[in-house]
């Protein structure tokens, strides 16, 4: 998998992708992941990538030529461009492992008070990661490498994501390791008794109690 993020503020990219499992993965060419400044787009002698909005209102608005010809000059038949956005779609992991199947990810960050509306025309997908405003898409765009890359084969075992949190509309169950006692806090005596089917069992109860208790949505779902 390719994927290009567009953004104003590379820097703030810096030793994300060097650690990790997010740098194991780059590492074995299982993702391949480069960082454009758009700014480098622009056609004004300023290099000038906003400008007031028309009918007025607070803020600057990100203009259409520098992210157009930036995504022209990367997308391919392969690609997928994702606007980054608060007004976009919430972000799920189904969503996740849509995107994972990909070939190649086009992200564009906004920044300032938001993109001129026609650049919604060249993208395929509108994403938000919560009902909640950001200084700009650069933290978006890493929450969905991060959730992405993970899901690549190869990446981490198979196991390990398909027993994630929202697999079948659940929370992941509570999981514990050694010592069996810790300031007199005990693990559950079911998960030591080699009861494979009990265990199953318990982690489902405890996947739905969690998901009843701090994810009602889900669980109306």
């Amino acid at each position: 998998m390719k994927i290009d993020i567009l953004t104003l503020f590379p820097n703030m990219f810096d030793g994300v992708f060097q650690e990790s499992i997010l740098k194991r993965a780059i590492d074995s060419q299982k993702v391949e992941i480069h960082i454009i400044n758009f700014r480098d787009f622009s056609k004004d002698p300023h290099q000038k990538v906003d400008d007031t909005p028309y009918g007025g209102g607070a803020g600057m608005v990100l203009t259409c030529q520098p992210i157009f010809d930036c995504v022209r000059s990367l997308k391919t038949d392969q690609s997928k461009v994702i606007l980054l956005t608060p007004a976009g779609k919430t972000y799920q992991q189904k969503m996740a492992y849509q995107l994972s199947s990909e070939k190649h990810l086009i992200l564009i960050c906004g920044h300032y008070e938001g993109f001129d509306e026609r650049i919604k025309s060249i993208c395929d997908y509108e994403i938000s990661i919560g009902d909640y405003v950001l200084t700009g898409g650069e933290v978006p765009a890493m929450v969905l490498v991060d959730s992405i890359v993970r899901l690549l084969p190869g990446v981490i075992t198979e196991d390990s994501h398909l027993n994630d949190s929202f697999q079948n509309q659940l929370l992941d169950y509570p999981t514990y390791t050694k010592p069996r006692v810790f300031e007199g806090m005990e693990v559950p005596e079911v998960l030591i008794s080699g009861d494979h089917k009990k265990i199953e069992e318990y982690r489902l109860q405890e996947s739905i109690r969690l998901t009843k208790e701090n994810r009602p949505d889900l669980f109306n779902e």
